[in-house]
């Protein structure tokens, strides 16, 4: 039987990724630095989705490796915020942070390798 998250799209992963970082958002404190990181994070974390949409309309393989940069740019810079927060902790539970820094991680192996692919194609 095939595991359920690999047979997710990429499109409907990023999806679901975004709104995980929604559902995380809301549960940051409500003090000046939860206020700050949490902007942040909502910012970086939900910006891979649009961008992998933009990637799919690329008007050239430039264009649409571009694209994949940028998403691959925002996840590891929303996996530096998700570590802050599990670090100070910024949410009451902060064990409950290394699920969705795995996911953070298998996108950014998942974006890695999809820029390596179309370089390769590119040429």
């Amino acid at each position: 039987m095939k595991d359920k998250r690999q047979s997710y799209d990429l499109e409907e992963r990023l999806l679901e990724y975004s709104v995980r970082i929604i559902k995380l958002v809301e549960q940051l404190k409500n003090s000046r630095t939860g206020n700050h990181v949490a902007g942040q994070v909502l910012r970086s974390g939900t910006s891979p989705y649009p961008n992998h949409g933009e990637a799919q309309a690329a008007e050239s393989p430039k264009d649409f490796i571009h694209k994949l940069r940028i998403s691959l740019k925002e996840l590891r810079e929303t996996q530096r915020w998700l570590k802050l927060i599990e670090k100070v902790p910024l949410v009451e539970r902060p064990d409950l942070m290394e699920e969705i820094l795995q996911e953070t991680e298998e996108l950014i192996r998942i974006f890695v390798t999809s820029i390596k692919t179309a370089e390769k194609n590119k040429h």
